[in-house]
Order: C-alpha cells, then structure tokens, then sequence
C-alpha cells in the first residue's frame, strides 16, 4: 500500500501506507513518510515494532525475507530503484535501477523478482545476480505477480494477458515456462500460491468467484463464490501456512475466508491445523449428491462453495492485506489496513461463522485510534447511558410524551 507510489495489487494504494505479511506471516512490514517498519506478532494477539528505519524517504514497497535481516525497499523518491538491505546492522547491501518504475517485489530463500509493467526480472538471492528476464510481457499496470514461497516449487505466477483472466507460470529455478492456466474469463485482479507451492488461487476483476487450482497439473481443485449481490474488486488472496484456508480482502469491509476441505499440505507446529469434518462439509456432501439432477447452470451456482468464515471491518473502500495463522494454538484471522491499522479476529475452527473482533493496533502514529472489544463496549455505554429506556413507550407517562401547551386565546 503506496504512498501515492505504485499500484501493486497486493498492497499499493494512493494516500495509504505499504503494509505486507512476510512469507509465513510472523511478522509484518509497513512503508512510511519517514521509512519502513518492521513488526512482530506476540502469543498475547499483540504486535510489537522490531524495528523502523527513520531514514526519512517515502517508503513505497517493503518485503522482508521470512524472519531473517535481510529486506528489500523501493522509495517514492526513486521508483526504478531497488534497495537490498540489512536491517539488523543498517546496511545497504546492494542495488539495482531498472528501466522502469518498479510495482511489486517477491522474495523467498531461492529467488528475488521484481516486477515492471512490461517485464519481470529474477534474482539469486545468493548473489543479487540477474537471472533472467522475461520481456514483453502483456501490460500489467498493478504489478500483479506471485512467487512461490518454496524453493522445491520455485515458481513464479502473473497474467498472461491483459483481456481475459491467463495466468503464466514460470520455473524461477530452471528458467522456463511451466504452463498456461485459463483461470478466468475477466481480468485478473489477484493471485497467491499456498506455503507448498502446488496450489495458486486466482481472482479476476469481477471479483466473484475465486478458483483454486492444481500446478503444473493445471486441475481446478476448489471453486468459492465471494457473492453475488454486487462485483468488488479483491484485494489480496492469502493460504493459511497448513492450507487448509484461504482468506480473501476487497474494497468492502467483509473479508472472507473459505475453507479447503482436504487440507493436504503438511502443516508446521505453528500453524492453524485443518479441522475436523464439521457440519458444513456434510451439507456440502448432501448438496453436491443432488447437482445431477439440476441444469448445467444453477448447479455450477451450487456447486461453488461459499465462505465459511467472515469478519467484518470498521469500514470499507480502505485496502487491506490478510493472513490466517495460530497464535498460542488458536486459529486467527489477521487483518492489516492501508490506514496503519492491525485487526486480530478470532476464528472458528470448528463452525466458522463471523469471526470476533479481539484486539485491534495502530501501526504508526497516523493510524486512526484502535480500540478492542470491550473498550468499544464501554464506549457504546457511555454513549447510550442517557437514551430512552428499551421497552415500550407509555403514552400516559408525562416524561415520554411531554404535555402539549394550551394555546392561547389570541391565537383563535
């Protein structure tokens, strides 16, 4: 989220700031006026500053590898430039310009890509050497692109044309292209891959439907249906490290999270471990038995799966990054705002549903006031202390419908 610096999908927005999960979302990132920041997420659903930069240039794109010292920067001041440092001993370890402005960077243990409209560039990130580049891509004005976090599939996502929803994979390791992927019949909007690198889930423009799909097998594995009401613009898709979740952001204040019912990736200590078969996937079993006996169409509608959880934010039009991760063993939906703000909600994983707002946290210091639950509890008190009473109105009690004033004898 940009300081009216790019417009990278996943995180650039005009009048915000930068802020970004870091690979298997322990930490977060947030570009300033004055830096880059780097947070930390406590067992207490707090979060704590580890570092910040204060180097007073406009901060437009951060990106930190996993939990090491090692972050890559793009200031406002100089959007073809790309800076490469040590943040534990304030050192700069490299740079590169490129020939144009950079929207979006993408590392993990193997590789660094850079993103321009019209190319991508890959990295070592042994040595900071290029690679390769691919050129001529089709334009690609946000910097939509995706990299896997895993270095056994090391590859790299981003659209194959500017008109329909194609995705590119390319092998950032072997340097070729891996396949073609028809996602989607609009634009794409959005693009992730999970912790293990087999699956990317894409979104389009219309911000509807969100597919799942098998790489390289090309296979659609999960098809999820955001709404139906009204098309919105998706913001960032993000896999839960066990990738039994993926969480959804948009321009409005709903954030979803859909449930990938096999699970089917190895899960680390700390992550949000996939549930036991609930209610849910049994209603989806009975309904998906009865799709054969329906029209093509309704039971492509029925058979899309819908949200299984969902939080709501305090308001809508902001842009906003996701994670779902664990937090002393407790499944949690994390929500980081373009106005600097953190929100932990409390997720289900048993029965979904809305998910609770637990605490919430101001960035930096132009974050609007955050305040948990039972602050704003308290507050809604105190605002409410002096309203009428609840119940009904008695319309012979004097103090809910005050006497009329006799009129005067003039007035006749």
């Amino acid at each position: 989220m940009s300081l009216g610096g790019g417009n990278s999908t996943e995180g650039s927005n005009a009048g915000g700031i930068f802020v970004q999960f870091n690979q298997d979302c322990t930490s977060l990132v947030a570009g300033s006026s004055s830096g880059y920041h780097l947070f930390a997420l406590t067992p207490d659903d707090g979060v704590e500053e580890i570092y910040a930069s204060r180097s007073g240039q406009e901060t437009c794109l951060v990106d930190r590898l996993f939990s090491s010292s090692l972050v890559a920067i793009v200031t406002v001041s100089a959007p073809r430039k790309l800076i490469v440092c040590h943040y534990k001993k304030g050192t700069e370890i490299c740079n590169y310009s490129y020939s144009n402005t950079i929207l979006a960077v993408k590392l993990n243990r193997s590789r660094l890509i850079v993103c321009l409209e019209e190319s991508l560039h890959i990295h070592n990130i042994r040595d900071m050497k290029i690679l390769h580049t691919i050129r001529d891509t089709p334009p690609n004005p946000r910097g939509l692109c995706a990299l896997s976090p895993c270095v056994d599939h090391c590859y790299v996502a981003y659209p194959g044309s500017s008109a329909v929803g194609e995705v590119q994979i390319f092998d950032a390791v072997h340097l070729n292209a891996k396949c073609v992927i028809s996602a989607h019949d609009s634009p794409l909007a959005a693009l992730a891959w999970s912790m293990c690198g087999r699956r990317l889930a894409t979104a389009s423009e219309r911000g509807t439907v969100i597919r799942v799909f098998a790489v390289p097998e090309r296979t659609r594995l999960y098809e999820f249906r955001r709404g139906v009401k009204r098309c919105v613009s998706i913001a960032c898709l993000a896999f839960s490290a066990c990738g039994a979740y993926l969480a959804a952001t948009s321009n409005t204040e709903t954030v979803h999270v859909f449930r990938l019912q096999e699970g089917g990736e190895r899960a680390p200590d700390d992550a949000a471990a996939p549930p036991e078969p609930g209610w849910v996937d049994w209603m989806s079993q009975t309904l998906s038995a009865g799709l054969v006996y329906l029209p093509a169409q309704v039971s492509d509608v029925l058979s899309q799966g819908r949200a299984f959880a969902s939080a709501k934010l305090p308001r809508a039009g902001c842009r906003a990054v996701a994670a779902v991760t664990n937090v002393s063993r407790a499944a949690r939906l994390l929500v980081a705002t373009s106005e600097g703000v953190l929100y932990v909600y409390a997720l289900d994983a048993a029965d979904g549903g809305d998910c609770a707002l637990l605490r919430s946290h101001p960035l930096l210091d132009c974050a609007p006031p955050a305040c948990d639950e039972s602050e704003r509890e308290h507050e809604l008190g105190a605002a409410l202390a002096g309203s009428p009473p609840r119940g009904a109105y008695d319309i012979r009690d004097p103090r809910h419908f005050p006497p009329m004033r006799a009129p005067d004898a003039a007035a006749d």
